[in-house]
């Protein structure tokens, strides 16, 4: 499949502006984009999970990934990790838009086959800040990538967040900047809970976010 990739500068109107205010990253001037750039005007939920995952939060996460298909509410996330991963996969089976984050460029990317037809119904969006000279992930590029994600995200959703974690500080920092953080309310998220994120079963995070 051809990958048609749009360009969009700092000063074209569809550049979301969150991104020219350099709060959580530099400031950003340019975006590579394959898909459809209209997603980026909905209410997006910042979808993050750390490597070292629970199993129970693991099968929660899945429920929860399930019941943002069923209710179509659109999810932004570099899904990078094994459990965002599995949630993605579920995700493209729905018709919500989806923007995926790659921490890398997606200059010359080849879309794997089952992300093909949601670019074609136009239901997702592969978007980078990385030029062509980031053609690999490192954890300094997949940090970056999580702040671009946090900055583009209207609600934000964490599924586990490990003491000590990169994934716990961006946590601290978006909560001490006045961001909510939602997370699943289970024991193995306690800590995050009295840090400040808020817990909620799948169903009802699902009722607070879903549109109407």
């Amino acid at each position: 499949m051809t990958t048609h990739i749009t360009i969009l500068e700092s000063t074209n109107p569809a550049f979301p502006r969150a991104l020219r205010d350099g709060i959580l990253t530099e400031p950003i001037s340019r975006l590579w984009a394959i898909g459809n750039i209209e997603i980026l005007h909905t209410c997006l939920l910042g979808f993050f999970c750390a490597t070292r995952c629970p199993g129970n939060v693991i099968l929660r996460a899945y429920d929860l990934a399930q019941a943002l298909r069923t209710a179509s509410i659109p999810v932004i996330g570099g899904f990078h990790t094994p459990m965002e991963k599995e949630c993605l996969d579920l995700l493209l089976r729905g018709t919500q838009p989806v923007v995926m984050c790659p921490a890398r460029s997606i200059e010359r990317m080849r879309l794997p086959v089952e992300w093909r037809r949601p670019v074609q119904e136009n239901r997702l969006l592969i978007l980078s800040p990385f030029g062509m000279q980031h053609r690999r992930v490192t954890a300094v590029i997949a940090e970056q990538r999580n702040r671009f994600v946090a900055t583009l995200a209207e609600n934000l959703f964490v599924a586990h967040a490990p003491a000590g974690s990169r994934t716990e500080h961006l946590c601290m920092e978006l909560i001490a900047q006045g961001r909510q953080i939602h997370t699943l309310q289970l024991a193995e998220n306690a800590s995050l809970i009295q840090r400040g994120a808020i817990g909620h079963t799948p169903s009802e995070l699902v009722a607070i976010l879903a549109p109407g």
